[in-house]
């Protein structure tokens, strides 16, 4: 118990690092993530406007930078970390690979997300004149927004975890803090304690995630 007294401002610090790094990486990822999400949707064989062949292009961008380990894409786009924000370690430098690897993640599942809705309410909407832009706004978007949401966290629960691997740049994070004190230097109780706050913080992103999902659920009454 006293080590964790002791280590207590550093595991502050660290915990502080993880919440910069998935609340700048999760809402970017969203931002620009969405948007390709829905041009998947609607430029698929099938979609609203099918274009099978930019379609395939922009799908198998999608699918290889998933494919990459994350700890293989970190180290791959050193130079491009460096490019965008000069330096290659610290928590900034952490959160350039988190946002490339986060971006087609969640591009993926609101694709998903979409697709699940399936054809009827989009049939209706054109049967009534509405336009593509009407349709994806006032239709998908509106009924796909529980599932969004739950993507949401599902994304920010999985980055956590991505976010102790940040230590090979020196991102930081309550997962390096955990490693570098607990692994490193055989302090168990403050590894325990680091792993305690892990699992507080996914606790609270998922039962925060839970509440607005059933909250913008339209069939959900209570």
């Amino acid at each position: 118990m006293e080590l964790v007294v002791q280590r207590f401002p550093d595991m502050v610090q660290a915990l502080v690092e993880t919440l910069a790094m998935v609340g700048v990486s999760i809402p970017l990822a969203v931002l620009i993530g969405t948007p390709i999400g829905i041009w998947l949707f609607t430029h698929a064989p099938g979609g609203i406007r099918p274009t099978p062949k930019s379609h395939a292009v922009v799908s198998g961008i999608v699918n290889m930078i998933r494919s990459f380990p994350f700890l293989i894409l970190l180290i791959a786009i050193l130079p491009f970390t460096q490019f965008v924000v000069g330096t290659t370690v610290g928590t900034a430098a952490a959160i350039v690979p988190l946002t490339v690897n986060a971006i087609p993640y969640f591009a993926r599942l609101v694709e998903q997300n979409i697709t699940q809705l399936g054809t009827g309410a989009v049939e209706a909407s054109r049967a009534m004149g509405a336009t593509r832009g009407q349709i994806i706004r006032n239709v998908l978007l509106v009924d796909a927004r529980p599932a969004i949401i739950g993507s949401v966290t599902i994304t920010t629960v999985s980055f956590i975890s991505y976010s102790a691997m940040v230590g090979i740049v020196g991102g930081g994070g309550i997962g390096e803090f955990a490693i570098r004190y607990g692994y490193y230097r055989y302090e168990t109780p403050v590894m325990l304690a680091s792993i305690l706050v892990m699992i507080l913080l996914v606790t609270a992103v998922q039962w925060g995630g839970t509440r607005a999902s059933r909250f913008t659920d339209k069939r959900v009454t209570a």
